[in-house]
């Protein structure tokens, strides 16, 4: 299973239409929630997310993943259990 790219920091940038968290717009956050979307169309949207975003959100956007796909949880949630 394809972990949602998803970092809980659901914030839109009212230029491009992407979220400044995960990168993705309305359309691929809805289509992750549909129960038909492929593991294949996941793994390539994934890789479409990480080529938007680049410097410290890549890297921001990359720790967080990684963690909650690790730990079940995004380093923004982790720091607010605090």
């Amino acid at each position: 299973m394809i972990i949602s790219p998803c970092i809980s920091i659901c914030k839109t940038d009212p230029e491009t239409g992407l979220c400044y968290g995960c990168g993705r717009n309305d359309e691929e956050k809805r289509k992750w929630k549909d129960e038909n979307t492929s593991e294949e169309w996941k793994i390539k949207n994934l890789e479409e997310i990480k080529s938007r975003l680049s410097g410290w959100q890549l890297e921001s956007f990359l720790a967080s993943y990684n963690n909650k796909i690790n730990e079940g949880i995004s380093l923004f949630k982790k720091a607010q259990k605090k």
